[in-house]
């Protein structure tokens, strides 16, 4: 398979172009600056320089010509609502359209889990940015690609454990970067996988047999 990622040296990105990698996939990580595209080289993917801001359509599907799959898990990053509007928001519109332009019909984004920091003291920006996430979401749903939306808890950089807690709906918690990453890697390659939304946390349930479940649903 070849994936085209965006977001590909962030947090999820780069440990997922290293399962690709190791499975023999070939993935191409879109980036900004030099430091990012290091990161993508050394998980094992092509670098290739790109701007959810400044491009346009055009040349998002430029790039993403001859992929089997387009992953999005670029984000603001608490850079400001202004960004997170371009980047999480019209960024990943931008990204979805590119896609059907260049006839890449699978398509998974890392979207945010609905009750994320409910009850604490989230603030204007986080309020912004779930606001806009959950508008992402609903543009890819009425696409005719061929969808995925993951929603992780909180995401936590520890190492994983392979067992995650998976399904269209479940109670809210924390995960594993490693184990996002590898529910995405075991997601791509399951093709009744389609068009559903996933929440994920950790749990009991291997990573492989949580795909198959859902999958089989």
């Amino acid at each position: 398979m070849k994936v085209f990622q965006i977001g590909a040296a962030g947090g999820v990105g780069h440990r997922l172009t290293r399962l690709l990698t190791d499975r023999g996939d070939s993935v191409t990580g879109m980036h900004r600056g030099l430091a990012q595209g290091e990161t993508v080289r050394r998980a094992g993917g092509t670098p290739v320089t790109g701007d959810l801001i400044a491009d346009s359509v055009d040349d998002l599907a430029r790039r993403m010509r001859g992929h089997d799959a387009v992953v999005f898990s670029a984000g603001a990053h608490g850079t400001g609502m202004d960004k997170t509007t371009l980047i999480d928001g019209e960024g990943l519109q931008k990204a979805a359209d590119a896609a059907v332009l260049a006839g890449v019909a699978r398509f998974v984004l890392v979207s945010v889990f609905p009750d994320a920091l409910r009850g604490g003291a989230a603030g204007e920006g986080f309020e912004h940015y779930i606001k806009v996430k959950k508008t992402a979401d609903v543009y890819l749903t009425r696409t005719a690609l061929d969808w995925l939306i993951v929603r992780p808890g909180t995401l936590l950089d520890t190492p994983g454990t392979g067992r995650v807690t998976a399904g269209p709906a479940v109670e809210y918690g924390d995960v594993h970067r490693d184990d996002v990453a590898a529910f995405i890697d075991a997601a791509l390659h399951e093709p009744r996988l389609s068009r559903v939304i996933v929440e994920l946390t950790s749990g009991d349930t291997a990573v492989a047999e949580a795909v198959a479940r859902i999958a089989a649903a």
